[in-house]
């Protein structure tokens, strides 16, 4: 399933007539170019399960930087990454993990470059 509808469906699981009401989940972009990505965990499932923060940098513009402070996931990303943050967080929001093929992939562009 695509990760924007995914996410909507997450969205709106937690709908109950009152947790909508407050800013609950913000995209925006970044000036250096990339994206922000800002989920509030309050009143969820996910509010208090660990999140181990995660830090990708392959290159200037391939890059994410991903964790959970003040009951908030936040991530940032580069331009090309908004689809691979949101596809991190709904892998830990489903199964309390990172995706396993993230780390596949930096692993195997370490090898590549080496």
């Amino acid at each position: 399933m695509d990760e924007t509808v995914e996410l909507c469906y997450w969205y709106f699981q937690h709908c109950d007539g009152e947790w909508e009401h407050n800013e609950r989940i913000r995209i925006q972009t970044l000036d250096n170019p990339g994206w922000s990505v800002r989920i509030n965990l309050d009143g969820t499932e996910l509010e208090n399960r660990p999140f181990q923060e995660l830090v990708v940098e392959r290159s200037d513009t391939d890059w994410i930087h991903c964790g959970v402070r003040d009951r908030e996931f936040r991530a940032a990303g580069g331009p090309l990454n908004l689809k691979e943050m949101l596809r991190i967080f709904l892998e830990w929001a489903k199964e309390g993990l990172v995706v396993i093929h993230l780390l596949a992939r930096v692993t195997a562009r370490i090898a590549v470059t080496s």
